[in-house]
C-alpha cells in the first residue's frame, strides 16, 4: 500500500457491505508459477484470442470456487468475462499461489492476471496495470471474544496472520515487536487464528466481511480502516494490446452498466463514481 490514512468508522463500511453475496501483495518476486501455459492461443470454436488468466482462487468475495459445481466465480471471474465479451476475447482461467502471479507474468507464462491485486510503485516496476476497478482498505480481525486488540495501534508484540506477499503482509511488518506469520491462502489465515495460533489476521476489508457473513461469528473486525488502495488488472509489461484491450473495456462496461451490475451483485452497493478510473485527486 501506499502512504496510510485512516478512512472511515468500520461499522459503517460494514453496514455498507452487509449485501455482500459474493486481494492484494507487494513483492513482486514469488515463487515460479504458470510453467508451460500457452499465452495468447485461439479458441478454434470461436476463433477469438484466448488469453490466459492467472488467480488465487481463496480471496472470496473477488475469485473462489462454487461449492458445489466446482467452477470458478466472484466479482474478477465476473468482470474478466464481461470484458473478453465487449472485446472480443476469451480467457483461461490458471489457478496458482498468489506469491507466483508476478513471476507468471513476468516469463510470460500467461498473458493477464485478476485476483484483487492491489496497484502498488513496487509492482508497477514488474508489470503494467489496467486503470483501477475497486477500492479497498485493510483491516484487523480477531477472535470475538477478544476485547484487548481493538485496532492496528493494540498490535504492537502480537502474533499476526496475513496472505503471504501482500500488501497486508508489507503492513503488518511495520508494526513494532509484530510477529508476522505468512499463509497461503486466506482461510488458513482465520484457521491460524481461530486455533489460537495467532492474536490477529490484517486482510482486506471486503474479503474480511465476506468471511464472516458466511457464518463464521467468532471473528469480528475491530478499529478503523487502514489506507485506501486500488485493485488493477495486471499484464506484463509491454503488452500493450492487451492493456488497451482491459482498458477499452472496463470503460465500455461501466458505460453500458454492466460494471454496476456487478458491483451490486457481489458488494450490495453502488460502486464509487469513478470506478473504473483513477480516483480523484485529493485535495492537500
Amino acid at each position: 500500500m501506499r502512504g496510510w490514512q485512516k478512512i472511515g468508522g468500520v461499522l459503517l463500511l460494514m453496514l455498507l457491505l452487509a449485501g455482500l453475496t459474493g486481494c492484494g501483495g507487494s513483492n513482486p518476486q514469488g515463487n515460479g508459477a504458470g510453467a508451460g501455459t500457452q499465452a495468447n492461443s485461439s479458441n478454434t470454436s470461436t476463433g477469438k484470442p484466448r488469453y490466459s488468466v492467472a488467480l488465487e482462487a481463496t480471496f472470496a468475495p473477488f475469485e473462489f470456487r462454487d461449492m458445489k459445481t466446482g467452477e470458478f466465480t466472484g466479482f474478477d471471474i465476473d468482470l474478466i468475462k464481461a470484458i473478453g465479451q465487449v472485446e472480443g476475447f476469451d480467457v483461461d482461467i490458471k489457478e496458482m499461489g498468489f506469491d507466483g502471479i508476478i513471476t507468471a507474468l513476468q516469463t510470460n507464462n500467461v498473458d493477464l492476471a485478476i485476483s484483487g491485486i492491489s496497484i502498488d510503485d513496487e509492482r508497477k516496476k514488474a508489470v503494467d496495470f489496467s486503470l483501477p476497478y475497486y477500492q479497498s482498505g485493510l483491516v484487523v480481525a480477531v477472535k470475538a471474544d477478544n476485547n484487548t486488540i481493538k485496532g492496528f495501534d493494540d498490535l504492537k508484540g502480537k502474533k499476526i496472520a496475513v496472505q503471504i506477499n501482500t500488501t497486508s503482509a508489507k503492513e503488518a511488518k511495520k508494526i513494532p515487536g509484530a510477529m508476522v506469520t505468512e499463509l497461503d491462502k486466506v482461510p488458513d489465515m482465520f484457521l491460524e487464528l481461530k486455533n489460537g495460533g495467532v492474536d490477529a489476521v490484517v486482510n482486506d476489508l471486503p474479503v474480511t466481511a465476506y468471511y464472516i457473513k458466511q457464518g463464521n461469528n467468532d471473528v469480528k473486525i475491530v478499529g478503523d480502516i487502514r489506507s485506501a488502495e486500488y485493485y488493477g488488472i495486471a499484464v506484463p509489461k509491454g503488452k500493450t494490446e492487451i492493456l488497451q484491450k482491459i482498458n477499452d473495456g472496463l470503460k465500455a462496461i461501466k458505460a453500458n452498466g454492466q460494471y454496476e451490475e456487478l458491483y451490486k451483485k457481489w458488494f450490495g452497493q453502488e460502486p464509487p463514481a469513478f470506478l473504473p478510473g483513477e480516483p480523484p485527486q485529493q485535495k492537500s
